[in-house]
């Protein structure tokens, strides 16, 4: 029990670290967090997603696509043309003040338009696939049999994150309720986009 106890504990604090860095999963859960838009549905979205990949990762499927690499590859050129379009959105809607409204007006997303894009960002983006399958599985298996209980921390460490994520960030309203602090977040967020968009697309010439 000790080791499991062990195992999940390092599951969670390595899914933690590798979740709570800037990405575009997160930029997208924290605005909708923010304009209290179908929070809920995209929060399962993200927990269920890591934990398929935590899974299949711990099951083995890393070492699989380690060796087919040419599945990253057109991960990386769908996930940048997805990025480069998620990001000229964003960068419109800085531009726009009308689309920058902190209540419930405003141009509202669609929860089928909130899953859609929540997938895209989370199962079109490359360093999922080497953070959670590739990076995750690999550690997960070295604790043999206790891999299953890393992996049960591992999502445990995403649920929490996310969850606090898209409802914690409600204690922000108050500071969105001027439409210039929507025009940086989302500027800020064209920027992340167009940032990894890139990365992705220099990946494939240097890796």
């Amino acid at each position: 029990m000790p080791h499991a106890l062990a195992a999940a504990l390092a599951g969670l604090g390595l899914a933690l670290s590798l979740i709570v860095a800037i990405g575009a999963q997160n930029a997208f859960v924290l605005r909708q967090g923010l304009r209290r838009e179908h929070v809920l549905i995209v929060v399962v979205v993200c927990a269920a997603s890591d934990a398929i990949l935590i899974t299949a990762g711990v099951a083995g499927l890393g070492v699989l696509i380690q060796q087919a690499g040419w599945i990253l590859v057109v991960v990386r050129i769908a996930g940048a043309a997805f990025l480069t379009w998620y990001g000229i959105g964003a960068a419109r809607r800085a531009i726009k003040p009308k689309v920058l409204e902190a209540d419930e007006g405003g141009d509202r997303m669609t929860r089928a338009a909130a899953i859609s894009t929540v997938l895209a960002l989370t199962w079109l983006n490359p360093h999922v696939y080497l953070d959670t399958v590739v990076l995750l599985g690999s550690i997960g298996g070295t604790y043999g049999d206790a891999r299953w209980w890393f992996a049960l921390g591992a999502t445990i460490g995403s649920i929490v994150w996310f969850t606090a994520l898209g409802f914690g960030s409600r204690a922000l309203r108050p500071l969105f309720a001027k439409p210039v602090a929507w025009r940086v977040l989302d500027a800020l967020i064209a920027v992340v986009m167009f940032a990894i968009a890139i990365s992705l697309v220099v990946g494939l010439f240097t890796e």
